[in-house]
């Protein structure tokens, strides 16, 4: 793959989050919690509905990740609790008891997905994520975390919002536009629960340390992620940390 020319940064990520009306810092959790939940069939109307959405109203580009109507979706979605039971049950096993019931949750689907981070906007959440799709050939990749999942119907991932990832095709090390051609199914749909860093069992199972820096966090004044003091975004093709411009 070409060289992206962005400058790389190196060192202990911290992320910077909005706690209140004040500003406070942490450490990324380098923890991917994941499995496979057993979640029923998708009804083929659902499913329909679904591409009909995502081809005529969202309209989603390679890398785009936008949200689909739940509130629509469940009304054609027998199973629906079936699932998220199904999650929670999951859950319980790391320890994360009952979160999901005090989470919002939203309906999303992506065309691949750029290397990324979302610490800027929910750097106070991590995500649970439940993948809905039967197995397209696309992995969630980790690359700081060094972990890599293969997506299919009923994969389960927890992870820090500030840990770099992206979807990406089985076979590839990295993202490329080009992986997603027009006519080719490559949507992904999966449901997402914001999950609050500060709950203890969230902050415990992904090992996150709190007021790591609390010096810049007092005079910063917006949220995002530093590494050697500098701020840094993520080289959308490759998943390395580089800095901001």
């Amino acid at each position: 793959m070409p060289h992206t020319g962005l400058t790389p940064a190196t060192g202990n990520p911290v992320c910077y989050f909005w706690s209140g009306e004040s500003i406070r810092s942490r450490g990324i959790g380098g923890v991917v919690l994941q499995g496979t939940v057993d979640i029923p069939a998708l009804p083929p109307r659902l499913q329909a509905d679904w591409s009909r959405d995502i081809a005529q109203h969202v309209g989603l580009e390679p890398g785009d990740v936008d949200s689909l109507s739940l509130a629509r979706a469940r009304m054609r979605w027998p199973n629906y609790t079936l699932c998220t039971d199904a999650l929670a049950q999951w859950m319980r096993g790391f320890g994360l008891q009952d979160v999901l019931v005090t989470s919002e949750v939203a309906l999303m689907a992506c065309r691949g997905a750029r290397y990324h981070h979302d610490a800027m906007q929910y750097g106070a959440a991590a995500f649970c994520n439940l993948f809905l799709s039967e197995d397209k050939g696309f992995d969630l990749h980790f690359p700081m975390a060094g972990v890599r999942i293969p997506l299919r119907r009923g994969t389960a991932v927890v992870f820090d919002t500030g840990q770099p990832h992206a979807v990406i095709p089985r076979t590839s090390r990295g993202f490329d536009a080009g992986d997603f051609p027009d006519g080719q199914d490559c949507d992904v749909v999966f449901l997402t629960w914001e999950l609050a860093i500060s709950h203890p069992s969230v902050s415990q199972a992904l090992r996150i340390a709190f007021d790591v820096d609390p010096a810049t966090a007092s005079v910063s004044r917006e949220p995002g992620i530093r590494v050697g003091g500098k701020s840094v975004g993520v080289c959308p093709r490759l998943g390395g940390w580089t800095l901001a411009p």
